[in-house]
């Protein structure tokens, strides 16, 4: 099922006949992994691109005073590594935890570079997924630098209502930049007017 999945999303972007899918998904690896279990640590190199069959996981960072601060969500049909970690294979910065019991498949950074060299069609599928995921970080940093701690809240919940109930709320308030008890004062609020 996970691999008819992968298939499902790799076409959405790039035309493979048989063959190409069958060698594309040859290089993933099945991996269950399970509730706070961490699939990315610090001063550990990120040797995987993770995409997600089942499940949700949130990537965060840890600063000096030990506060948690969340980069990222991934639930089904999205990716998720520490980016940096993974096309540098330099060091994590990044933790990445499992929010729920989770299946992932896994493509290593050499299968990867393989891929690519041997079809220029791999190479477009990941250049796109990542100059999509670059678009994405860009519209987030210029929509928390310039609108209120509300307006992100609900752009939010327009844009991500499959994430809310599945991502602790101290996690969701740290992606937003805001504390837990100000979330959720603006839950409330939005409680009492509907």
């Amino acid at each position: 099922m996970g691999k008819q999945q992968l298939i499902n999303y790799v076409k959405k972007f790039v035309s493979l006949d048989e063959a190409e899918m069958e060698q594309f998904v040859s290089c993933f690896e099945e991996v269950k992994v399970k509730k706070r279990q961490f699939i990315v640590q610090p001063n550990f190199t990120n040797r995987h691109r993770a995409f997600v069959v089942k499940g949700a996981f949130r990537s965060y960072a840890e600063a000096d005073d030990g506060q948690q601060h969340t980069v990222q969500f991934a639930i089904e049909n999205w990716w998720v590594s520490d980016i940096n970690s993974y096309i540098y294979q330099h060091p994590a910065t990044l933790f990445i935890v499992a929010l729920e019991d989770s299946e992932l498949l896994q493509i290593s950074f050499e299968k990867e570079q393989e891929l690519k060299k041997s079809n220029h069609k791999f190479e477009t599928f990941f250049r796109v997924i990542a100059e999509k995921g670059l678009a994405f970080e860009h519209r987030r940093i210029l929509f928390n630098l310039t609108h209120s701690a509300e307006a992100r809240y609900e752009n939010f919940l327009l844009n991500f209502p499959n994430f809310v109930q599945r991502v602790p709320q101290y996690a969701l308030a740290s992606y937003l930049g805001m504390t837990t008890e100000f979330l959720s004062r603006l839950r409330n609020k939005r409680t009492r007017k509907s």
